[in-house]
């Protein structure tokens, strides 16, 4: 098959789906023009980002702005775009612009707080405190825990005064409240599915939720999330009583206080599982709706099983070029913790949210690689932040920057678009070829395993422990989940009786591999002697990625030089058959002699196809 016929015909579902900021007095005439130069660019879909700046006439879900949305989605459709639904008015997700809290006050966010008491003192509290528990200390002094109403917050639509970035600040919901959060779907998503049934599944691709919060934004230091009756939840989930440890949740010093915190903050993500994410999903599969978007850590791998388009957000120069912060710490690990739960979930697509807040100095190289880096882990849907509607005033600098038509670098923007739709539609129902299983938890993801798989080409996807209640089967031909079978799983955390009993068969075989810094180089030898490569690097080069996939009987080796550094190296690829050199970015194909040199250019990436 000639691949320029294969690449000719790709669907628009795999353009870039940019945030448009809605930030400003808007107009049907305007928003045509916008979306003719979106297309003139390659730009082929659009997520509707209402955002600060709109007049206070276009309110949130208001039939003034839905208007505005009615034409959006009619002239997307007539054009053949694809649109996705934003959920809320402004950021995080789950209070419908403060309409939650105006429907019923005692929806608002709560919190978990305490207080210390003089000894032999009389436990008297306001009456919206809602006592949890109590107890003496050693010092004599009463230890109280209550929860009451929090001082939480999302971002607003509306300046408060035009030229002035003071904004609204509408008050956050409780979404660890089930009560709060069908308010929150009767407001929003039942009223855009009643709205827009029939493009739901064509033109509409799917709603995005956005970094749903606990706390909201909070106003307050050193309070812990919570809703009324939180305890009986925590004990159900961590399976024992925690009220003797509510002290460690504000004393470091005591024992075992950072486990017993870790436990707690681990219990409540799981109970956002439940009041918020699960009853989304089940509304969204109910009425023909993709839930799309993403949780508030880039580890949060849990709240992902319940997203049909699972997601992440690269923002606030989290990853930056030639930085650790490429492969080491917590933001490394999002690009991986979204592919791998479209894996395991059977999902089609994943997505990242990326450019947001990387400011002014933002760069054309620095977009291209922040995609790049996305797509070598396996990122299938791209959503920019942001195009904006209006760059009036200080519009232009909320969030910056506009990485669409306002940017330097808009009369290139297409030939960057094609090669984000060729390597989504590459990344998009393939079987991906991977040997290797890291072990995370449902709010945490370990990086320092991954940052020695990425720098020696050993591909690899995570794995929640929650995995093991039922999706899991493990015999002595490895791990399988979904499609994937792992020969060899890796933890950097104490596993639980359960799940190393599951894991036995593997075991062994010493194919459970324990990692520990201090013996990075025996674990390494261990490891590169039980994965085998298709696709071998001489010599090995620690900054470059690899991601290989089978695809309509294709096979795709996708290789990621990470650093700015030109670099040299020869390839071999165990085939017998023709392979093809292409370079996504610069539209060029062109024939490839097995095992012979590659000079690849800093930031560059190349696909070895077969």
């Amino acid at each position: 098959m000639n691949l320029k016929s294969y690449f000719s015909n790709i669907g628009n579902e795999f353009s870039v789906l940019p945030f448009w900021f809605w930030n400003d007095d808007l107009s049907n005439e305007e928003i045509c023009r916008q979306l003719d130069d979106f297309l003139a660019h390659g730009v082929y879909g659009f997520t509707i980002h209402p955002r600060v700046g709109l007049p206070r006439s276009l309110g949130w879900m208001s039939e003034n702005i839905l208007s505005f949305y009615d034409f959006a989605i009619e002239e997307a459709c007539r054009r053949n775009m694809k649109v996705a639904l934003y959920d809320d008015g402004m950021y995080p997700s789950g209070s419908s612009s403060g309409q939650v809290v105006d429907a019923n006050p005692e929806f608002q966010v709560r919190c978990l707080d305490h207080k210390i008491l003089p000894a032999g003192s009389k436990i008297q509290l306001p009456p919206d405190y809602n006592l949890i528990a109590s107890q003496i200390l050693d010092s004599g002094e009463i230890f109280v825990a209550f929860d009451r109403k929090a001082n939480g917050y999302i971002r607003g639509l509306h300046f408060l005064e035009e030229g002035k970035d003071d904004e609204d600040e509408p008050t956050a919901a409780d979404i660890l409240n089930p009560k709060s959060v069908q308010k929150f779907i009767e407001l929003v998503y039942q009223a855009f599915a009643e709205r827009y049934r029939k493009y739901l599944g064509t033109t509409i691709v799917g709603i995005f939720t956005d970094e749903p919060s606990m706390h909201g934004k909070s106003r307050e230091r050193k309070v812990m999330p919570a809703t009324k009756g939180i305890l009986p939840e925590i004990n159900r989930i961590l399976g024992y009583d925690f009220a003797p440890y509510l002290p460690c949740l504000w004393n470091d010093r005591l024992p075992d206080a950072k486990k017993r915190k870790a436990d707690y903050l681990e219990a409540c993500e799981m109970r956002l599982l439940e009041t918020y994410y699960a009853p989304i999903s089940e509304f969204c599969k109910k009425n023909n709706m993709l839930l799309m978007g993403h949780p508030a850590k880039s580890d949060d791998i849990g709240a992902l099983r319940f997203f049909d388009i699972p997601g992440q957000d690269l923002v606030w120069r989290m990853v930056v070029p030639d930085s650790p912060t490429a492969i080491e710490g917590e933001n490394s690990t999002m690009a991986k913790c979204s592919s791998s739960a479209m894996i395991h979930m059977k999902r089609e697509r994943n997505l990242n949210e990326l450019c947001g807040a990387y400011g002014h100095e933002l760069t054309w190289e620095e977009m291209n690689w922040l995609s790049k880096w996305c797509f070598i882990r396996g990122v299938n849907m791209l959503l920019p932040h942001a195009f904006y509607y209006s760059m009036r005033g200080l519009r232009k600098e909320e969030r910056p920057p506009d990485v669409g038509p306002n940017s330097p670098w808009w009369n290139q923007y297409k030939g960057y678009a094609d090669a984000c739709k060729t390597i989504s539609f590459i990344n998009t129902k393939c079987k991906h070829i991977c040997q290797v299983a890291i072990i995370g938890k449902c709010n945490w993801l370990p990086w320092q395993a991954a940052k020695v798989c990425f720098e020696n080409q050993i591909d690899f996807n995570y794995i929640d422990e929650s995995h093991f209640n039922g999706d899991i089967l493990v015999d002595r031909d490895g791990l399988k989940i979904a499609d994937m079978v792992y020969q060899t799983v890796i933890h950097e955390h104490s596993l639980s009786d359960s799940i190393l009993k599951q894991l036995q068969p593997l075991q062994s075989k010493n194919r459970v591999l324990f990692f520990e810094e201090s013996c990075k180089e025996e674990f390494l030898k261990v490891l590169e002697k039980q994965v085998e490569k298709s696709l071998v690097i001489t010599p090995n080069v620690s900054a470059l990625r690899l991601r290989e996939v089978i695809k309509d009987q294709h096979q795709f080796f996708m290789i990621f030089n990470e650093t700015s550094k030109p670099v040299e190296f020869s390839v071999f690829l165990k085939t017998d058959k023709p392979i093809t050199l292409y370079k996504p970015f610069d539209n060029v194909y062109q024939a490839f002699e097995n095992q012979s040199i590659i000079n690849l250019l800093g930031f560059e990436y190349i696909v070895f196809v077969v």
